[in-house]
């Protein structure tokens, strides 16, 4: 019988942690002035269509700013607001952050966990900015540090990948949860749910994929269109080609997406947010995702159902 922690019908990382390490563990955010192999021309230039950093990059966020002191102040904003937590991950989270020499990967990693209450480091990369010696790094790091590492999957067809510019292939991503596995790595995979061009039908599927990938967690964000992007301008001239997700219909699809998920792959979110000055659809009002996921929750009672559910796993 699964026995998910806290009463809950899906098995939380959140709540992984907690119990793991005996605290909640808090992320806080910052910029160390990365960009992408999408974005310099590299590989193309103007980024994934589908995002804007200054979406989600927190006030005090900035690569104007040190990485000591966006910690600093990202931990006195987060102690008002958590006052449980008993640690802190520093989260690389803008652009790609294993984009640079390992020289400097390293400086960077070693200014953030040196900041007094770090407990370790989240590092979230594209599939294509992820080395064997990236991976090590992150390795000897986690000797005596959390290391957390999250991965862009966003879609596993390179039609699709190849239509938001995403300027790798889906054999791209596989390799780089190989090496993540290969060195032991904590490893989370990111997929939006709702890219152009996919049916709900195709990304229930998606799921017999996402169940044999070597990773230990996964990050769902449902498609929004976001101010300031390529995609804007694709979503204002051919609408049609967008199906986005209303509220109640996300929430009940994303429960029956859960049901096809294997029941020890730890869920990190469930949906996503972007703050409303950036969003242009879909408009769900002013929920955030804390309510969001009372109402996820609630369908899963309804339903009375769970996660892997559908793989006739017992709960």
């Amino acid at each position: 019988m699964n026995s998910f922690p806290e009463g809950k019908r899906y098995n939380s990382l959140t709540l992984h942690l907690r119990q793991k390490f005996g605290h909640r563990l808090q992320k806080v955010s910052v910029d160390a002035g990365f960009t992408c192999p999408n974005r310099d021309g590299t590989v193309s230039v103007g980024g994934c269509t589908y995002c804007n950093n200054s979406a989600f990059n927190p006030s005090y966020c900035s690569p104007q700013k040190s990485i000591s002191q966006q910690i600093a102040e990202g931990i006195e904003f987060h102690e008002r607001r958590y006052r449980r937590a008993g640690g802190f991950l520093v989260y690389f989270q803008p652009y790609s952050n294993t984009f640079a020499s390992i020289d400097k990967l390293k400086a960077l990693y070693s200014e953030a966990l040196a900041a007094e209450g770090v407990v370790g480091i989240s590092v979230s990369t594209r599939p294509d900015c992820f080395s064997k010696e990236a991976a090590q790094l992150l390795a000897d790091i986690g000797k005596n540090k959390i290391v957390l590492l999250e991965l862009g999957i966003e879609s596993v067809r390179n039609g699709t990948l190849h239509r938001i510019n995403r300027g790798h292939s889906f054999e791209t991503t596989i390799d780089a949860f190989e090496i993540a596995k290969e060195h032991g790595l904590f490893t989370t995979g990111h997929y939006i749910l709702g890219l152009p061009g996919e049916t709900r039908e195709d990304m229930l599927s998606d799921t017999a994929i996402l169940n044999n990938f070597p990773m230990i967690a996964l990050k769902l964000h449902q498609l929004q269109i976001v101010r300031g992007t390529t995609m804007e301008c694709d979503f204002s001239n051919f609408p049609a080609n967008y199906q986005l997700f209303e509220l109640a219909e996300y929430v009940d699809f994303v429960v029956s997406f859960t049901e096809r998920l294997r029941p020890d792959l730890l869920i990190d979110r469930l949906a996503g947010e972007v703050p409303p000055a950036f969003l242009v659809a879909p408009d769900w009002g002013l929920i955030r995702y804390d309510g969001i996921l009372r109402q996820i929750e609630k369908r899963f009672e309804e339903r009375n159902t769970y996660q892997g559910k559908l793989l006739n796993y017992p709960f």
